[in-house]
């Protein structure tokens, strides 16, 4: 399972906002490229950003400092917020981006999402953000009708293979991702899920990589606001996510389970 740092943009520097309000928001880091080191120094091969003035304003504004990020370091980079056009998405790639990930049009524009597949692959993967099992967008500002896995399964059809799937309520929160959900969208839909949202303690990682062992298929989880708070050191966070150091163990919790079930 692959562990990916966050760094959420806003006005060129690294935040963490609290339940996606903009308006509850913590400066991290004046410089996120030092940010961006630090955590390929530490050993992380791959780092999740935000545009968050993007997100909700749907206009770029954090570009120079994605791209100085792209410059100074050698991880695979994934890139969100307010990526709502086919220009867009090219720019980022060919700025040097890994992957983009597409919200709001998910919901406004799928045909968009779809011709984004089938022009760049793997390399376009979708954001499900959600509250009450219910989708939101425009940075998490609108709410919708649509039940988030039904927009799960709509995205498998266009072609999308993986998602960020984010429980609002959890977010900066530090209470524990929403784990029961994040299964639930992987079981139903067979996409390849991100965790993300409210993960606050090794423990949180180490339960979504029994559920990766088990079969199901999480693909890495996301942490921000508990590797700047402290809550874990980011070598402790990717052991965890990795399972280097307790691979038979929790092969062993996984058969476990898989025998408590039958």
């Amino acid at each position: 399972m692959i562990l990916f740092p966050a760094i959420d943009l806003k006005e060129g520097k690294a935040v963490r906002l609290l339940q996606g309000r903009m308006e509850d928001s913590t400066i991290y880091a004046e410089n996120p490229v030092e940010v961006a080191k630090e955590f390929e120094n530490q050993g992380a091969e791959y780092l999740h950003m935000v545009d968050l003035n993007g997100a909700f304003s749907g206009k770029p504004m954090n570009d120079e400092t994605i791209r100085r990020i792209v410059r100074s370091v050698s991880m695979k980079i994934q890139v969100g917020g307010g990526i709502r056009t086919m220009e867009r998405i090219t720019e980022l790639l060919e700025l040097g981006v890994e992957r983009v990930i597409l919200g709001t049009i998910a919901v406004k524009n799928p045909e968009l999402v779809a011709e984004a597949a089938r022009r760049y692959g793997k390399r376009v993967i979708v954001g499900i953000d959600a509250k009450d099992g219910l989708v939101a967008v425009q940075g998490w500002a609108e709410a919708t009708e649509m039940q988030a896995v039904d927009l799960g399964k709509a995205m498998k059809a266009v072609g999308i293979e993986s998602v960020v799937f984010t429980d609002i309520s959890r977010d900066g929160m530090l209470q524990g991702p929403n784990i029961e959900s994040t299964v639930q969208m992987a079981q139903e839909t067979g996409l390849s899920v991100i965790a993300s949202g409210g993960i606050s303690t090794l423990d949180d990682l180490r339960k979504l990589q029994v559920e990766a062992l088990r079969g199901v298929t999480i693909e890495g989880a996301i942490t921000g606001k508990a590797l700047y708070s402290g809550a874990f050191t980011l070598r402790e966070a990717l052991e965890a996510a990795g399972g280097k150091a307790s691979d038979e163990k929790l092969k062993f919790v996984a058969q476990g389970k898989a025998t408590k079930k039958n």
